[in-house]
């Protein structure tokens, strides 16, 4: 038989109210051990909670029963509304662990029985999993668009048109059976229907990467040496991050750093210095360093001369332009000293953010994700070039299977013991 299992579902104490969660089969064993009452399904009781070891008082709490399967896990639930005090929490939760087949919870194990029990899916697990990691308001609003399930119910929908296709063209391999002449309609309808599907599914492969939005738009400083890269750093993130000197290639290794501009995630990189020789192996390895940060940035500020510049689509900073006269180069003038110019930059850079980022009511996929819909994407285009109904058929079959994968229907049990441990203890 499963545990019952429990937590404090809400924030650490001391707090007004500590929420106490038990799911399993004895959850109801445990508000009678407790409250001497099992209340009336989903409506709050006010009750004493006593020991049940000496029968001494523990908390006067709301109490709550929500008999499964409805409920957020598919087990039994209780809920017990205490003070968020240390000790009555401590206490209840001693009391709790000492009932039988009652333990505490594991982290995530609370999400992971709601997994197991049909709950959530895969999708939603991992919507919630960023939702507890958001951050920004941008952050929020993708997760729990993705918490909520509608990445899922899409998921539903291409399944449901696989299966049906797979019916029609098993039907048509029927004929073939009784050495009839399949309709030439029906391989034309399946066909049709195929590469309408993967046209679906191609368009949310342009969706925006979670792995972004969650650990920030890598922007990489870049440029020679001296250029004021490390000034310019600190006054994006509001913070001396990076140590500033008028040595010339005073930053020797690049140095990441996250901020949040206009409720949008950024991981700032300043770099070593590149220039055509380096002066000492230390200052080689930064500048290979730095050439690595320009290969994976999604944005470059590049503060060098034009002709030099990393990569078309670089923003070309004139730097430190309070110590030009006459400043008539190339860019956007900018110094990082006097504020000149840095409103520019980061309108310059949330308008590049904004390409890259989900949009109001969008969400983002994940590298998991991203993987299987192209797995299901490249076997919907094989069914819809195939001429052999027997290869449409096992295309699809195929296709099926990503589905299942997507969805956390094929999961290996160690990538879900890796999703599920990063969760809190009351999740």
């Amino acid at each position: 038989m499963t545990d019952t299992i429990f937590a404090l579902s809400s924030g650490a104490p001391p707090a007004g109210i500590g929420i106490i969660r038990i799911s399993g089969a004895q959850a109801g064993m445990a508000l009678q051990a407790l409250a001497g009452m099992v209340p009336m399904a989903r409506r709050a009781r006010l009750a004493l909670l006593t020991d049940p070891r000496d029968g001494a008082a523990l908390d006067r709490a709301l109490i709550l029963w929500f008999p499964g399967p409805s409920t957020v896990t598919g087990e039994d639930l209780a809920e017990l509304h205490c003070h968020g005090g240390r000790a009555v929490i401590a206490a209840v939760e001693e009391a709790l662990g000492a009932l039988p087949g009652l333990r505490r919870a594991e982290p995530g194990e609370f999400t992971r029985r709601a997994f197991a029990n049909g709950r959530m899916d895969l999708n939603a697990v991992e919507g919630l999993s960023d939702l507890l990691a958001a951050e920004t308001q941008q952050q929020r609003r993708a997760a729990l668009l993705m918490a909520e399930g509608h990445f899922s119910r899409r998921i539903d929908g291409w399944r449901r048109s696989v299966l049906e296709l797979s019916a029609l063209t098993e039907a048509a391999l029927d004929f073939s059976d009784e050495d009839d002449v399949p309709d030439a309609s029906i391989e034309a309808r399946i066909g049709n229907e195929i590469c309408a599907l993967a046209g679906e599914v191609a368009a949310i492969l342009t969706a925006p990467s979670a792995e972004r939005l969650r650990d920030g738009v890598r922007v990489v400083l870049a440029g020679p040496p001296n250029a004021g890269k490390s000034t310019l750093l600190n006054r994006l993130v509001g913070r001396d991050a990076a140590i500033v000197s008028d040595i010339a290639g005073t930053t020797r290794d690049r140095i990441e750093v996250p901020a949040a501009l206009g409720g949008v995630a950024f991981l700032f990189t300043d770099t070593a210095g590149l220039r055509l020789e380096a002066g000492d192996a230390i200052e080689a390895i930064g500048m290979d360093r730095a050439r690595l940060a320009l290969e994976a940035a999604d944005i470059i500020v590049w503060l060098g001369d034009r002709v030099d510049v990393p990569r078309a689509d670089s923003l070309l900073v004139a730097a430190q332009s309070d110590r030009w006269e006459g400043d008539d180069r190339p860019g956007l003038h900018l110094s990082a000293r006097t504020g000149e110019g840095m409103d520019a930059l980061v309108t310059m850079l949330l308008e590049r953010a904004a390409k890259l980022l989900p949009g109001e009511g969008d969400y983002a996929l994940h590298n998991r994700q991203r993987e299987g819909v192209g797995q299901l994407h490249g076997h919907l285009l094989a069914a819809g070039q195939a001429r052999d109904l027997l290869i449409v058929a096992e295309e699809l079959r195929q296709a099926r299977n990503a589905i299942d994968a997507l969805t956390g229907q094929a999961s290996t049990e160690d990538m879900l013991d890796r999703l599920f441990a990063g969760f809190c203890i009351g999740k």
